[in-house]
């Protein structure tokens, strides 16, 4: 099985190509660059790799939550390249692409969603999967949802951006931290590729992207407000 992934949710570009469990990745920050170089970065993988898009069974990509921007860039490029192509898609939760790049069973993913607040799920590894412990949301870091037991790992940007919030609201629960990373394509390709090969694929035209938060920017009086 072929899968192309790739994931604009965050200020990184993440691009892969995944063939039986084989990966070919290209990850860069990207700031706001996001629609100027995934598809010519996407050619040049092709390329080097002697593939067509044709070849592949199907395109995963980041569904979200993140940047309202990002989102929107990377459905659009992932329906316009399955209409042409005759694939299917799937949006993978960027959430659960944060939690499960790494090799630890307890994850508190946070990714910034600015304006003060967090995009925030928790994941449990089980046999066969992951179990959601809590499902993506969108939380003030002093307010996210608590969980059971030690030994969690927290990952992702809202890390960094409200480290001793998140730290002081989950004293003694959290043993690791890593608040550089970010959803990586090739974990959205491997947790696509089971979900492709059950033919839970869907046409293009049904590609859509995970909105939690409805509001993208304080207005002017709400700035001079806070």
């Amino acid at each position: 099985m072929k899968i192309l992934a790739f994931d604009t949710s965050t200020e990184f570009l993440s691009l892969a190509l995944w063939c039986d469990g084989e990966v070919s990745a290209r990850d860069q920050l990207a700031g706001q660059t996001h629609s100027s170089l995934i598809l010519p970065q996407l050619r040049e993988m092709l390329d080097a790799a002697r593939l067509e898009l044709t070849d592949f069974d199907g395109i995963a990509f980041g569904a979200g939550p993140g940047s309202f921007t990002g989102l929107r860039i990377g459905c659009g490029v992932a329906q316009g390249l399955a209409f042409g192509a005759g694939l299917p898609v799937l949006g993978v939760s960027t959430l659960l692409a944060l939690a499960a790049a790494g090799d630890q069973d307890k994850v508190i993913a946070c990714l910034d969603a600015r304006m003060g607040e967090v995009y925030h799920a928790a994941y449990v590894r089980q046999r066969g999967g992951w179990a959601t412990v809590h499902a993506p949301g969108l939380y003030a870091p002093q307010a996210v949802p608590s969980v059971e037991g030690e030994g969690w790992h927290g990952c992702g940007s809202g890390w960094g951006a409200y480290g001793d919030v998140l730290a002081g609201a989950y004293a003694g629960r959290v043993a690791t931290i890593d608040a550089a990373a970010f959803p990586h394509a090739r974990t959205l390709a491997a947790l696509a590729a089971p979900l492709f090969a059950q033919g839970l694929g869907k046409p293009a035209h049904e590609a859509a992207p995970v909105y939690i938060r409805n509001k993208v920017a304080f207005t002017m009086r709400e700035r001079a407000t806070a």
